[in-house]
């Protein structure tokens, strides 16, 4: 009886030995039961078609192509859940460093610098670079890049192989751009005369600017390719590896590429080829029509920014500007100092050090529209506390020694008696400062945030063109601009029937 336990229990061990070793059922893979987290948050640069971009027709703020759909296919391979988020090209790596991801996306290139970095998955598209210019300035070939200016996309493989050509041809002149299609606008504005980017984009923006063509550089290296980067030490890269590998034997990988790059690409860029007048700016509005929605879903967001930006740096301003009139030497040095930093330091910096390294600094992976509030807050609320501050002090002191000779306590005064006519005083430019955040909400986009002009900037990428959504985005923040200026004029008109 005990033989017939022992050899049921060898013959048990041999099936569940035997069906681990059946494709798709062995697993050294990494799942989610194993890690204690159901969810894998991918982050990427969404205005670089086909390998990433915003579906702007369906009405939902989705992010679809080509690397997404390779993504969600290795996240329920590995029984995951697929977060995506996103930011500009340049921020990606330092997102990785700072804990806010587990894997970026975004057609990336493993290049040695990178390598120092992150951890990279195999390779799982190659792509060529090509040259983009002007259909009559006969530059196909590096060699005709001579004395030339070059644009190109900033930390991209393409930034570094434009550098490696300036080496060895004389007077190239490179100029880094943030974003591809800002890189397009500048060979249609004349400012440089090509740009060196990668072919499957190429494609989209010679097939929607009839004017421009590439032609693509012979590589005498290793050919170039798309990776997954992640962080330095990540338990995930063998498992990914693995899926990626099945999904080339499968094909799964050929199927996405022909279904993005040949079909998706062309279809996009055909869709804003309508006919455009020549000459001038060569605008052309229709073009963008479809995606007019779009663009105003990011009106909301921008004004619940706004809004709560100038309402808590309202209050953190007030505060900072009694700690510098309460007379207390420590407390006004302290204030003094923290406007000192907040409005010698650009506004951009901090941001992206309150976004980036929060998570590092606190272990709290901050959201994107919290750390651009607080950003703000923090920011606006030293400017205010000056301006505050001075209508304070342009109270008559009459009011206060009133008030204090009857026995009114100071902070009663303060509330009831000063800050109301002092907030009467400096009302226009409190309005001048929030005019101010409105704007330089746009800023926030350089973190992910989806408001106004990042909406606009999306619509251009997808559809190949530049300047007609940002005319449209600038007609939006005039509006508000306009909008609020009256809000203001009409209170002050009231506040002043009151005197």
């Amino acid at each position: 009886m005990n033989k017939r336990k022992v050899l049921l229990s060898l013959l048990l061990i041999a099936a569940m030995i035997a069906i681990n070793t059946i494709p798709g059922h062995s697993n050294p893979l990494l799942a989610a039961s194993s890690v204690g987290f159901d969810t894998l948050t991918m982050i990427t640069s969404p205005d670089y078609p086909p390998y990433e971009y915003y579906d702007t027709h369906s009405g939902e703020r989705k992010i679809i192509g080509f690397d997404i759909d390779i993504a969600n296919t290795i996240a329920k391979e590995l029984g995951f859940k697929l977060k995506v988020m996103e930011s500009d090209f340049n921020g990606l790596i330092p997102a990785l460093q700072a804990n806010r991801a587990d894997f970026v996306m975004a057609g990336m290139n493993p290049t040695a610098q990178r390598r120092k970095n992150v951890d990279f998955s195999i390779i799982y598209y190659k792509a060529k670079d090509t040259i983009v210019a002007p259909k009559s300035s006969n530059l196909k070939k590096p060699e005709d890049l001579s004395g030339k200016k070059v644009g190109v996309q900033l930390g991209t493989i393409q930034e570094q192989n434009a550098q490696k050509l300036a080496q060895k041809i004389p007077l190239i002149q490179l100029k880094q751009l943030n974003k591809v299609p800002e890189v397009i606008q500048e060979i249609k504005s004349g400012r440089i005369d090509a740009a060196i980017v990668e072919d499957t984009v190429a494609k989209g923006f010679a097939q929607a600017n009839p004017d421009l063509e590439f032609n693509v550089i012979p590589s005498a290296q290793e050919a170039t390719g798309s990776a997954i980067a992640f962080p330095k030490g990540s338990p995930l890269v063998e498992s990914f590896n693995k899926v990626l590998g099945q999904m080339k034997d499968r094909g799964e990988l050929e199927k996405l590429a022909t279904k993005w790059f040949s079909r998706n690409t062309a279809a996009n860029a055909a869709s804003s080829t309508a006919p455009t007048p020549q000459g001038g700016l060569n605008l052309d509005f229709k073009r963008i029509i479809p995606e007019i929605p779009f663009i105003l879903q990011g009106i909301p967001l921008t004004l619940l920014f706004t809004v709560i930006s100038v309402f808590l740096g309202l209050i953190w301003g007030t505060l900072l500007s009694l700690l510098k009139i309460l007379g207390i030497k420590p407390l006004g040095w302290l204030a003094n100092a923290y406007t000192s930093v907040f409005r010698g330091t650009p506004l951009l910096l901090q941001l992206a050090l309150v976004y980036y390294a929060t998570p590092q600094l606190t272990g709290y992976n901050i959201p994107a529209l919290q750390a651009g509030v607080l950003t703000f807050t923090l920011n606006s609320g030293a400017y205010m506390s000056e301006t505050i501050r001075g209508g304070i002090q342009a109270v008559d002191k009459g009011q206060s020694e009133a008030a204090m000779s009857m026995g009114v306590p100071y902070a009663l005064m303060m509330w009831d008696i000063v800050l109301p006519q002092a907030l009467k005083n400096i009302l226009p430019a409190l309005v001048n400062e929030t005019i101010g955040l409105l704007k330089d909400s746009a800023l926030v986009s350089t973190i992910g945030v989806v408001e106004i002009l990042r909406s606009a900037q999306i619509v251009g990428a997808n559809k190949y063109i530049y300047f007609e959504p940002l005319l449209f985005a600038g007609l939006i923040y005039y509006i508000l601009v306009m909008g609020l200026t009256r809000s203001a004029s009409t209170l002050e008109r009231r506040l002043r029937q009151s005197e």
